[in-house]
């Protein structure tokens, strides 16, 4: 087995099954050779279900305490039984599954990087002109700082090699926000990241439309500042939307 796909969940049973009957197919698995992992921080709804039913592992937080993003991936990690990390958000689609793994064993797998990423869209269907606006320039801003040497790469796809992830052990989690750049910042500071402009993932517009593009750009900033400052986030607890 080649890869491990961990998605870290929170009642995500409205947009968990496009993602998962899409990686579920026999046909890419076999081709691809991996394993589904979801890792829930204790999801209310139907999610663990829906994890039972297209995933080879389902780790179940069941803790009092609420577990966060960074706790999640990094349990759905030690689950896994193979060298190369691939984590995903609930709430994406790949629109390419074979180009998106021949760019990864192509690209990333032969060559001297660390870890790697890629552009993120909104959803077509859903997708307006302030969408555009905003994921292009992100997208530049996070590839620039991957080019300068501070390393980036969002949470909604990143690709790690299993000895580098637990050389800087995996995703802080202290951090209830921001962990995603912390680790590929900390990763950098060793390696390169690829980060690739010609591949791209789908990701839903529910923060924005809920939050608008100026609050969650400021919610990304301060807490993006603070983990490169001084090392942790401004914000206690990362807003639940769905």
């Amino acid at each position: 087995m080649k890869y491990s796909i961990i998605i870290p969940t929170l009642n995500e049973e409205k947009l968990l099954p496009d993602l998962l009957k899409q990686l579920s197919n026999p046909e890419f698995k076999d081709k691809y050779d991996y394993e589904i992992i979801v890792s829930d921080g204790g999801s209310t709804d139907n999610t663990i279900e829906i994890a039972r039913k297209y995933s080879d592992i389902v780790k179940m937080h069941s803790d009092e305490k609420r577990q966060n993003i960074a706790a999640g991936r990094n349990i759905g990690a030690d689950s896994a039984n193979t060298d190369i990390f691939i984590f995903l958000n609930g709430d994406i689609i790949i629109p390419d599954i074979d180009y998106f793994f021949n760019f990864v064993e192509n690209k990333f797998l032969n060559s001297n990087y660390l870890a790697m990423t890629c552009m993120v869209k909104v959803f077509p269907e859903e997708e307006i002109l302030a969408d555009k606006i905003f994921q292009a320039v992100y997208n530049m801003y996070f590839r620039f700082l991957n080019f300068i040497g501070v390393g980036m790469g969002r949470g909604e796809c990143q690709v790690i090699r299993k000895e580098i992830f637990y050389r800087f052990k995996g995703y802080n989690e202290e951090l209830a926000a921001g962990e995603d750049f912390d680790l590929y910042k900390r990763i950098r500071k060793e390696g390169k990241i690829l980060f690739s402009k010609d591949l791209f993932i789908f990701e839903s517009p529910r923060r924005f439309r809920k939050l608008g593009y100026k609050n969650v750009s400021w919610v990304w900033i301060k807490n993006g500042l603070s983990v490169f400052f001084k090392g942790k986030a401004i914000s206690k607890e990362w807003e639940q939307i769905r």
